[in-house]
């Protein structure tokens, strides 16, 4: 693929050459498999409220700025969403043992007077060689992914996304978007697999009314789905009446996601996980334009 310089994960410097499988930890061959290229850090103004807000988007190249990252999410997933992360280890942080093999995606809030920029958007990405040396994806651990087994050595598994509360009108999420576009474009890869999460604050009736009304018009092909571990029992919980899609998961379909199976629970983070995947030939023409140009 071309390919010449690799990621610097933060747990590279002690691992062991990555190979081409990535099905399973077992399944390991002696072959190596291409370097991947570093991402390029960039910057762009996105537009929030009546004024120009500048943010800047950046991959993570040290074990500070993944902490920034996962102060971010602490404070998301456990002070806005009521999480149960244990962080006896480190106070404030959501961590966990795939973020060594990950790539960490920034962006930044660039204030004008000056002041330290602060990290206001995540994306956390799983490519097939890191999986290949974390033991699979994590995704893995709440749906049988049998079914993408062809796909796998093309595909990255998005995860820990989130965006600071202040900076949600759609400029950080864009700028994340249009990194991750670029980040596949330039290494070859096609796919992206990742899991909408849906607050069960209400007892899982958002959720369960979503996957409703999605699969019944956004599921991918019979080959492709999977199956949730722990799924939620969605019969017993959908409401009588409509519901409204999330902001984030709204623009995943527009980008021509696909939902590939009924949602898992995750009762550690009191979510109902979606499962979807988004192949790089049904990005939108005018998506496309706008990501990579």
């Amino acid at each position: 693929m071309g390919l010449t310089r690799p990621l610097t994960n933060i747990a590279a410097m002690n691992r062991t050459p990555p190979t081409d499988d990535v099905l399973t930890p077992e399944s390991r061959t002696a072959s190596p498999a291409p370097a991947w290229p570093h991402p390029v850090n960039g910057g762009a103004t996105a537009r929030a409220g009546a004024g120009p807000q500048p943010y800047q988007f950046s991959w993570a190249r040290h074990q500070d700025e993944v902490r920034e990252a996962q102060r971010l999410r602490h404070a998301v997933f456990a002070g806005e969403m009521g999480a149960e992360i244990d962080d006896r280890a480190l106070p404030g942080h959501d961590v966990d043992a795939f973020d060594a093999h990950c790539e960490h995606l920034l962006v930044r809030h660039l204030p004008a007077d000056g002041s330290p920029a602060a990290v206001v958007g995540t994306y956390r990405l799983l490519t097939p060689q890191a999986a290949q040396r974390a033991g699979g994806f994590y995704s893995a651990q709440e749906f049988d992914l049998s079914a993408l087994a062809t796909r796998l050595p093309r595909l990255v598994e998005l995860g820990r996304s989130c965006v600071h509360p202040a900076h949600r009108d759609g400029g950080v999420i864009l700028l994340l978007w249009s990194a991750l576009a670029r980040f596949m474009h330039d290494n070859g890869l096609d796919t992206m697999i990742g899991c909408a999460s849906v607050s069960l604050r209400d007892g899982g009736r958002q959720a369960a009314g979503l996957w409703r009304q999605l699969s019944a018009t956004h599921l991918a092909d019979p080959v492709w789905r999977v199956t949730p571990h722990l799924p939620l029992p969605v019969d017993a919980l959908a409401p009588d009446h409509a519901v409204e899609a999330p902001p984030l998961i709204k623009g995943y379909l527009r980008c021509g996601a696909r939902l590939l199976g009924a949602p898992a629970w995750d009762p550690q983070f009191n979510t109902a996980d979606l499962p979807i995947m988004m192949d790089m030939a049904d990005l939108p023409a005018r998506y496309r334009r706008h990501f990579l140009g």
